[in-house]
């Protein structure tokens, strides 16, 4: 128990000793910051306010409405009604074509469905007797005609050649005699022989006359089956050949009498050139009777079965009515037709540039007379302006849609102007070689009397956080320790004698502005400290205290 209290007494000996020796150095501490800030700095008083915290951004004045305007379809310019600076409401006139191609085009679309329509109901209505009736006629030609070819020339046809080629033969030997005639002089028995063959030219005419007649009113007797009309017509057309032939012979025989009676010597010329033509008919008509002797060619028979088989197949479709392919074929060709006539009434309404709103042009980049082509007139409403701002990273979590702010211009950078967010991009934007992350914000601006304009320079400045009935001291008062991250400040008090007493104290910050510090543990209100003078030597600044540190914020 002695040796206890012995070394009680000691050990509270020692803890006696070391408070006097810490009362001495804290003593003489403070005996030194008040030497080296007596009469030097300046004294402020710890307040209760509010305070905003925010940051600035810089953008552009942007129109909310713009638009670079363009026609869908191409052609001359034909009239520009606006010019750099007009003002222009919403469907006023801007441009238009020359629509003359237009309404060219239109009209040609209206014609081509009004055919696909007709061609789509002739397909629909059924077939009357009156095509079928038609068609069966050109089947039984057709079958006629390849009868006619498989079977040869009939008898009658023959003689008819051989007839053709002796008349022919007749006329040659008439026009051989009056070319005698003409050159050598006439006779009586060639007179007389003269006027025979003309009796008998003429009666050969007279009966070819009459045979042609029969046949036509044979062909036009309503009674008439139809199959016999087409050897009818055949029959018509031989004798209509012999009826020209027989006249012709007749005409010649006359002309022959007439020369040697009139004894004409400048007919040899004349009677040379009938020669000729006598002899050219001689041979045609040979070559036809020819033809009739040599039978039908392999490829004469396909076509004329060719041509029988396309009939019966016209026939069969006109009985049976369209197909549902056909059908559906008709309907798309109306329908695109109705499609095509809907676009070139487009392209015709679109030949007009109209503004879609209410604004200003600044670029017209087309004169009358060029293509309209690409980007032709640039519109802006001046009316409805907007601020886009370039907000860095950091800043960009406290800031919110509707979050009100101030912007001033650069033209009139002392009167501000009211807005508020409306959009905040959801992409970065970064300028290249730059390390700095922005991200476009929109202000929206309320209504003012300035004559903003479309790419002015604005400045915002943007709320971040704010303290209402906050303890505030100013910034310079705030000492920063760097090596232990703690503030502090030098609380002013007076002694008893009335001299001032400088005392470091902890300080915890909280929100701070450009001039103010929120003070959340330390101090009081009413409190008062010093802001040393910087020119005087500042005991938390490097090498110059205890503690090292530096100024406010670390300045």
């Amino acid at each position: 128990m002695r040796k206890k209290r012995t070394w009680l007494i000691i050990g509270t000996g020692v803890v006696l000793a070391l408070c006097v020796a810490g009362g001495l150095y804290v003593r003489n501490q403070m005996s030194s910051v008040q030497a080296q800030f007596a009469g030097t700095g300046e004294v402020v008083t710890a307040f209760v306010g509010d305070l905003a915290a925010g940051t600035t951004a810089t953008g552009e004045v942007s129109a909310r409405q713009s638009a670079q305007l363009a026609l869908p379809s191409s052609g001359a310019v034909a009239e520009v009604a606006v010019q750099v600076g007009d003002a222009v409401q919403t469907d006023e006139v801007l441009l238009r074509l020359d629509t003359a191609v237009l309404e060219r085009a239109v009209t040609d679309a209206e014609q081509s469905l009004i055919i696909q329509e007709a061609n789509l109901a002739t397909l629909q209505e059924p077939a009357t007797a009156v095509a079928i009736t038609a068609v069966q006629a050109s089947v039984a030609s057709a079958q006629a005609q390849l009868d006619d070819l498989l079977a040869g020339p009939t008898e009658a046809e023959l003689t008819a050649a051989a007839a053709d080629v002796e008349a022919a033969q007749a006329d040659v030997a008439a026009a051989s005699t009056r070319l005698n005639n003409a050159q050598n002089g006439a006779s009586a028995a060639e007179i007389q022989a003269a006027q025979l063959a003309l009796g008998q030219a003429q009666t050969t005419a007279t009966q070819a006359t009459e045979q042609h007649t029969t046949i036509l009113a044979t062909i036009q007797d309503s009674n008439t089956p139809g199959g016999m009309l087409d050897m009818l017509n055949e029959a018509e057309l031989a004798a209509r050949v012999n009826v020209l032939q027989a006249n012709a012979a007749a005409a010649a025989a006359q002309e022959t009498l007439n020369n040697l009676l009139s004894g004409n010597p400048n007919d040899v010329a004349s009677a040379q050139a009938s020669l000729a033509t006598a002899v050219a008919q001689r041979n045609l008509a040979q070559a036809q009777y020819d033809l009739l002797l040599v039978p039908a060619s392999p490829s004469q028979i396909a076509a004329a079965e060719a041509t029988l088989a396309q009939a019966q197949a016209n026939l069969a479709q006109l009985q049976r009515g369209p197909t549902a392919a056909q059908l559906t074929a008709a309907e798309v060709q109306v329908e695109n037709a109705r499609i095509n006539l809907e676009r070139a009434r487009l392209n015709l309404e679109n030949g007009t540039l109209l503004a879609p709103f209410a604004g200003v042009v600044t670029a017209v980049h087309v004169q009358p007379g060029e293509v309209a082509n690409g980007i032709l007139i640039e519109l802006t409403n001046n009316q409805d302006l907007e601020v886009v701002l370039s907000v860095n990273e950091v800043d960009l979590s406290q800031i919110e849609m509707g979050q009100e702010t101030t912007v001033t211009l650069e033209s009139w950078p002392d009167t501000p102007i009211p807005g508020r967010v409306t959009a905040i991009a959801p992409a970065a934007t970064s300028a290249v070689g730059s390390s700095l992350v922005n991200f476009p914000v929109t202000i929206s601006l309320d209504e003012t009397a300035l004559p903003i304009r479309v790419g002015m320079t604005a400045n915002a400045a943007l709320e971040l956080a704010r303290r209402e009935n906050a303890l505030l001291v100013p910034n310079g008062a705030i000492q920063v320790d760097r090596a232990s991250g703690t503030y502090n400040v030098i609380l002013v008090q007076t002694n008893a004698q009335g001299q001032p007493v400088y005392e470091t104290v902890p300080v915890t910050i909280g929100l701070r502005d450009g001039r103010y510090t929120e003070i959340t543990s330390g101090i009081q209100e009413g409190d008062e400290l010093l802001i040393p003078d910087p020119t005087a030597v500042n005991p938390f600044t490097p090498g110059g205290g205890p503690n090292g540190g530096g100024g406010p914020f670390g300045g």
